[in-house]
């Protein structure tokens, strides 16, 4: 008899029952019930046990007893032989998903793999990709579960089934954290995920392109049309007696089981962030290509990034910053903010003694940059850096050189001006990688220290995204007013200085 039901459930096991055991306490639970009660009538056309000892006969000289009959064998040793020469089926369903991936041994070797690449993690997720074609035999089980429950006045709705994906997770799940010695956490960013498939039943699903068509519709990052969220939406279309016409209810046998073919483990991006100084004129923000070909050996994204990749054991890295500053021009006072993305790092943890350090050793790599305030900050707290950009001042020092000369008072016009409007097309120098537009900025303040008859520095405070040089010289009148303009005389920049860039991100550390 079943024992009783609890009115608890029952904790997850840690381990599966092995195929053999359970079908030994099947046959006796069954044997038990036909000899004590007379109340389960089985009606087994071919026991497994005699089948087998059938088609395992050959000639059948062994089995004959003199007189030709077939000689009898105990029941409880039928369920031997059976269980002893017998190959268990692959599941025409699961396609041997739950057969043979939920056992411990798979679990070692999945966890063997993780454990190698050697990343720092507190928790995990486990995400699995089951062949798209299960999703059409999980169809075709429930239209036959259904069909049989009818029968008995029962309904059953689609959404009363439990997901294959969802019973794998269920029971694989607590092995992992067991094997890994950490908790599983659907929000964890350490993922491990394992990629399943099975040629001989690609084809399953094959029918769904022919019945409904407009499910199916080629992408360029897809390598095939049937992909698990197209046929569930061809399955949740097709009428129930289009899919018997082409598909078996219940699915066929296969030969083989599912093949495990990758299995990846991932790390969420870690994000650092700080402000750096620039003190080279000839040193560009990020790489400087062109035509595929390198014009300078290094950048401030590179000076930076080397070390952080090598600390953070990352794949790659993605820079980003509060604007930017030309090959030429140099970026002093507190510096530029910027956020590094550090992808799939394999190390996570650092202290702020460590941050520190790490800083130190990028400032102590190069006398053409330096950093401050190196943090490890969220996704969302980088978004502080872009909000409202343009809405930001930046001070700069320029450089100016005019072709008449110029004594003080001339150029002290320039320091009454307050708040002065320009408008600026896109400048020729970059028009090769933005868009022509007319952009209106703002010029706060400007302050002008006399240096000689054709050289003077010029103090501004701008709104964001302001063109300097443009402002400067004109550019062929591109930008109006300009300093030409504003001096009645030819002027260009020779020298430009960001002095401050007015962003309050990130928050400022303590030396």
């Amino acid at each position: 008899m079943l024992p009783p039901a609890s009115s608890e459930a029952p904790a997850p096991r840690a381990g599966r029952r092995r195929e053999e055991d359970l079908l030994r306490e099947l046959h006796e639970f069954l044997e038990y019930n036909k000899e004590k009660e007379d109340k389960f009538c089985c009606e087994i056309a071919d026991p497994p046990g005699k089948r087998i000892r059938l088609e395992n006969m050959g000639e059948g000289a062994e089995d004959l007893n003199q007189n030709g009959a077939l000689q009898q064998t105990p029941v409880a040793d039928d369920v031997n032989v059976a269980m002893e020469i017998s190959t268990p089926k692959v599941c025409n369903v699961c396609l041997g998903i739950l057969q043979e991936f939920c056992e411990i041994d798979f679990v070692k070797k999945v966890c063997q793999k993780v454990n190698s690449a050697e990343y720092q993690f507190t928790s995990f997720v486990f995400s699995v990709s089951l062949p798209p074609q299960l999703s059409v035999r999980e169809h075709a089980a429930w239209l036959l579960v259904k069909e049989e429950m009818g029968k008995q006045g029962l309904s059953l709705a689609k959404e009363d089934i439990v997901q294959l994906k969802e019973t794998y997770k269920w029971i694989i799940h607590p092995l992992f954290s067991e094997e890994l010695g950490v908790p599983a956490d659907g929000k964890s960013l350490f993922e491990v995920s394992v990629v399943f498939a099975h040629p001989e039943t690609d084809e399953d699903c094959h029918f769904l392109a022919t019945v409904c068509p407009d499910c199916f519709k080629p992408a360029k990052n897809k390598q095939s049309v049937f992909t698990r969220m197209a046929i569930i939406k061809a399955l949740d279309k097709i009428k129930e007696e289009d899919f018997r016409k082409h598909f078996p209810c219940p699915p066929s046998s296969p030969k083989n089981i599912c093949a495990a073919l990758e299995i990846q483990c991932t790390n969420g991006a870690i994000f650092v962030a700080g402000r750096y100084n620039k003190y080279s004129r000839n040193l560009p923000q990020t790489p400087w290509i062109i035509d595929g070909e390198r014009k300078l050996e290094s950048s401030v994204e590179e000076l930076i990034s080397e070390h952080l990749m090598t600390a953070f054991k990352a794949d790659s890295f993605n820079f980003s910053s509060s604007g930017r500053e030309d090959v030429d021009v140099r970026t002093l006072g507190s510096g530029r903010p910027f956020a590094i993305e550090l992808v799939n790092p394999h190390r996570i943890h650092f202290t702020a003694m460590e941050m520190k350090e790490l800083q130190q050793k990028i400032n102590n790599s190069s006398d053409k940059i330096k950093v401050r305030d190196l943090q490890l900050v969220t996704r969302e707290a980088i978004g502080h850096m872009k909000e409202g950009e343009e809405e930001k001042t930046k001070t700069y020092s320029a450089l100016i050189w005019t072709d008449k000369a110029i004594q003080k008072e001339d150029i002290a016009l320039l320091d009454d001006m307050k708040e002065l409007k320009i408008d600026q097309k896109t400048p020729l120098r970059v028009l090769h990688r933005r868009p022509l537009a007319v952009r209106s900025r703002v010029i706060h303040t400007m302050k002008s220290e006399y240096i000689d008859d054709h050289h003077f520095r010029l103090h501004l405070k701008t709104q964001a995204g302001t063109y300097i040089k443009e402002f400067v010289h004109g550019d062929f009148g591109r930008t109006k007013p300009n300093i030409g303009f504003l001096l009645k005389r030819t002027a260009d920049i020779l020298e430009l200085d960001v002095e401050s860039v007015d962003v309050d991100w990130p928050p400022t550390l303590n030396d």
